[in-house]
């Protein structure tokens, strides 16, 4: 059977297109990427994972995980959780534990459960230092050593904050203000700050609602937008709560489309993410699509 260009699968209703670069007939571009996202006039998605790419004479796996716009991430929660399903029932890897690698660093995988594709996954250890995520704390006005519990004012609004590293950037905002509509309208202005030189996911985190074990959340992600669930901005919420003193090690995140649970490890700084992968279906691009996309 001729191989699909592309597999879709959703990670709590964030989903993504599963493109194995040697299945398909042409080399991705932003433009490609952007038209093959579009909901409109391509296939749509809030994402494509390009992969598995080999490093000669090793056998490191590498993702490259592309926005709708078509720009690059450097690591996605739900993305590498769907890509190790991919990589799974592709038996692409034999064992139910693996890792690969992300331009935000490697991730490692434990498939738990193979009904519904339950999927535990190290993503890595946070960082908190402002270069290492990257912000200018100085644009805020803010300390230059960690911004945890800090407050700033946008366009005449405070917002407390905290700024986190996940190998991508994330500000958290911590607000009992904090919906679908908010994260739309303050959403973009943090995202394209120019505290942040490469950008920033921003998560919005209801205050009033905070818990010990739980955790409510809406987000804003760089790149693509409004989204219903994120899993490296889960670890991000979960270690800003953390470290501000307002959850446990481990949380429980909800977010519109559905629940993650978040481990953070005090010692290590490791955070692990464990959360569910379902199939959508796989797919061929029309000869009139493969015409669109070799004409960009």
């Amino acid at each position: 059977m001729e191989k699909p260009h592309f597999y879709r699968y959703h990670g709590l209703g964030n989903d993504y297109l599963v493109i194995h670069p040697e299945w398909i007939p042409f080399a991705m571009t932003p433009e490609r990427a952007r038209l093959i996202c579009d909901r409109n006039f391509g296939v749509g998605s809030d994402g494509i994972l390009l992969g598995p790419y080999f490093h000669k004479g090793k056998g490191d796996i590498h993702l490259k995980i592309i926005n709708p716009d078509g720009s690059e991430a450097e690591k996605s929660g739900n993305g590498v959780r769907i890509f190790s399903r991919f990589l799974h029932e592709e038996k692409i890897v034999q064992n139910p534990e693996f890792s690969f690698f992300t331009p935000g660093g490697r991730v490692s995988a434990s498939i738990e459960e193979t009904d519904h594709y339950r999927i535990r996954v190290n993503m890595g250890k946070y960082e908190i230092h402002p270069p290492d995520i990257p912000v200018n704390p100085r644009l805020f006005s803010l300390p230059e050593d960690a911004i945890i519990n800090e407050e700033i004012n946008l366009d005449g609004e405070k917002f407390s904050i905290a700024v986190v590293s996940m190998g991508n950037p994330h500000c958290v905002v911590f607000t009992p203000q904090a919906s679908e509509d908010f994260a739309r309208k303050w959403g973009p202005v943090i995202e394209n700050h120019p505290a942040f030189p490469n950008r920033t996911n921003v998560q919005f985190v209801k205050s009033d609602k905070t818990e010990r074990g739980r955790l409510e959340i809406f987000i804003w992600e760089r790149g693509a937008g409004y989204t219903l669930a994120s899993g490296s901005s889960s670890c991000a919420a979960s270690v800003a709560s953390f470290l501000r003193g307002l959850v446990n090690p481990r949380v429980n995140v909800v977010m519109p489309g559905g629940m993650l649970e978040i481990q953070i490890d005090e010692n290590s700084r490791e955070v692990w993410m464990t959360g569910p992968v379902a199939s959508i279906g796989y797919g061929f691009f029309s000869t009139e699509m493969l015409g669109r996309l070799s004409g960009l």
